[in-house]
């Protein structure tokens, strides 16, 4: 299907010609542009998430106690009467 595409001036030029660098027409830029855009994930915390590496199991305990065992050792180091 055909549809006019409107493109300012430089755009339409860098598009151009970042097609001539890869040796494909300008249709066939654009339309793998189009394809690209809509196969990426949404944005939003959604895809930020997603990008994430999954935790281990217990990673966050283990945290949780190494967080705490140096708070205890900060408070035995500070001076008597000191918050």
């Amino acid at each position: 299907m055909k549809a006019p595409v409107d493109l300012r001036g430089s755009l339409f030029r860098r598009a151009k010609a970042t097609a001539a660098e890869r040796g494909i027409s300008l249709k066939s830029f654009i339309t793998r542009a189009v394809e690209q855009s809509l196969a990426a994930p949404r944005g939003g915390w959604g895809s930020a998430l997603a990008a994430l590496p999954e935790v281990p199991p217990g990673t966050l305990e283990t945290v949780r106690r190494s967080i705490e065992e140096s708070d205890a050792a900060d408070r035995s180091l500070r001076a008597p009467g000191s918050p």
